[in-house]
């Protein structure tokens, strides 16, 4: 690989249909709290809720500095995230070097391109969303590669990371700093500016939806791709119901069972309803949303749409479809729409009280490979205005709020090929999204290449919609993939409270397999959104 093909893994998605090689891996290396441990013995999960999570590391050095990250190549780190990076040194270590290829202020890494004196110019690679700094500058690594953080360097960090085959050849770090390594990734951040959009000549066909009826949008034989489907809001009415009563249903090569079945406005990142903003893979615009994840078919496909609302409907949807054929091995993409959907876990195990309490699940994927590529969540918390007057603006700040509503501080935890602990562990709902201290106002709504916040009351209580799209640091699977992220609140909490999930998860999978998740009904998309 060159530099710039790492860069092109940030901007294009095609190669993310292919299955990756069985030595490739992903992972995230955070702070998370190391109370949660595995007991193998007993085959228990111990301190699973542990929330301490910013000042974990894999080892404390002598000079009181920390191990952050440590892996063996080839590989490269993609995302850099910290909540609060401060003036201690980020030192790393490529191969066998005793002296560090970087040694800076942690918050520089951030805002200053290294050896330069103007701040870092890179915005669609190196954003600060809301609080959380993240830098989607790749570290490649041919051997081996070690991160410190010295003392003072702030709290909280998360190094999302790929290894590749043992024959792959990497780039030197120092590529970056080039002529032509600087102009890739200017060139990089510009195309993520543009967010993937594209000259489409594909004009929309209007379809007439009675309630309760399902219409083919589209079917066709042969091999092909589909690029990109478009979906406008012309003939839609009371759009935010809409969206979520519409439900589209695709099937490759034949299948009898769906790969894709979501309401339309979750599908494309929105909830409920219209929610604007612009993604690598997902956007939403003021009369039409898009949608640019490819999604390859051997033997044709269906697409239908459903209207389980008890509105007649005109739906405007167009798909550009080509013609290539696609690899002979190529994967299928799916996205599941649902509420949790625990398939032959025990949820013993998962209600409170068990060892894998506060675990909710995202995606459970198993007998296939594929690679999983982000989710979207519809998190519903609503709660009853306290009696109490809060002593700062809307509830309070930190330990002194009139009421504890936040939904969030769930880490991620992927499990992957039967791990029995996950390769990823992260320290909160918000940080792997992007941002960081979302239970304290302002509330602010942001979108970037590859995560979003675009629905959020600006008091916080009632629908939230937030986007994490994994392109470059997708996560590969050979046969088996679990994907949780922690739920500390009941669908009720404090007696009428409410808390409630819907999530959308993105990924790609083997052909000719299905998944496990159950068809949609009417009562799902209803329940507790009836306001």
């Amino acid at each position: 690989m060159t530099y710039r093909d790492l860069l092109q893994r940030l901007t294009s998605m095609d190669w993310l249909t292919l299955p990756a090689p069985e030595q490739e891996k992903s992972g995230c290396m955070s702070s998370f709290d190391r109370a949660s441990c595995y007991d193998a013995e007993n085959d228990k999960y111990i301190h699973w809720d542990a929330n301490d999570d910013g000042t974990g590391c894999i080892r404390k050095l002598e000079d009181g500095s920390i191990v952050a990250f440590e892996c063996e190549g080839p590989g490269v780190i993609w995302r850099v995230w910290s909540a609060l990076p401060k003036q201690g040194h980020i030192r790393i270590f490529f191969d066998d070097e005793e002296t560090p290829g970087v040694d800076m202020p942690f918050i520089d890494w951030f805002e200053t391109q290294p050896g330069d004196i103007p701040p870092l110019n890179l915005s669609e690679l190196s954003m600060r969303l809301s609080r959380g700094r993240n830098s989607f500058i790749p570290i490649p690594f041919q051997k081996k590669c070690r991160v410190e953080l010295a003392p003072e360097w702030g709290a909280y960090y998360h190094f999302t990371y790929s290894r590749f085959p043992e024959s792959t050849q990497m780039p030197a770090y120092a590529d970056r700093f080039t002529n032509d390594g600087l102009i890739a990734l200017a060139e990089c951040d510009r195309l993520l500016y543009e967010r993937g959009e594209r000259e489409s000549r594909v004009e929309p066909a209007a379809l007439p939806l009675a309630a309760g009826q399902t219409v083919c949008v589209r079917e066709q034989q042969g091999a092909g791709c589909i690029r990109e489907m478009t979906l406008y809001t012309q003939g839609l009415s009371d759009v935010q119901w809409a969206l979520r009563q519409l439900v589209v249903r695709i099937y490759w090569d034949g299948s009898i069972r769906p790969a894709v079945e979501a309401p339309l406005g979750d599908l494309f990142g929105g909830a409920p309803g219209y929610a604007r903003f612009r993604c690598l893979p997902v956007s939403m615009e003021k009369a039409s949303y898009t949608f640019r994840f490819p999604m390859p078919f051997d033997k044709g496909f269906r697409m239908e749409v459903e209207n389980m609302g008890a509105q007649p409907q005109t739906l405007r949807i167009a798909l550009d479809v080509s013609a290539e054929v696609p690899a002979s091995n190529s994967l299928r993409f799916h996205a599941k729409w649902h509420r949790g959907f625990f398939g032959k876990l025990d949820q013993s195990r998962f209600a409170e009280g068990g060892d894998r309490w506060p675990d909710w699940p995202l995606l459970l994927v198993d007998g296939a490979c594929g690679r999983f590529c982000g989710v979207h969540m519809h998190v519903f918390d609503q709660w009853k205005e306290p009696k109490e007057p809060a002593q700062s603006w809307w509830y309070g700040q930190w330990d002194r709020k009139n009421i504890d509503w936040w939904w969030g501080e769930g880490d991620e935890k992927f499990f992957v090929d039967g791990e029995t602990f996950p390769s990823t562990f992260g320290t909160g709902s918000e940080d792997y999204i992007g941002y960081a201290w979302a239970a304290e106002p302002p509330f602010a709504r942001f979108d970037s290449p590859f995560a979003c916040m675009n629905a959020m009351p600006i008091d916080g209580n009632g629908h939230t919609g937030v986007c994490r799209f994994q392109i470059a640091d997708s996560v590969p699977f050979q046969n088996r993939f679990e994907a949780f992220i922690e739920k500390y609140k009941g669908d009720c909490w404090e007696g009428e409270n409410r808390c409630l999930y819907a999530v959308t998860p993105y990924w790609y999978q083997q052909a000719g397999t299905d998944d496990a998740y159950p068809a949609i009904s009417r009562s799902d998309l209803l329940w507790g959104y009836e306001e």
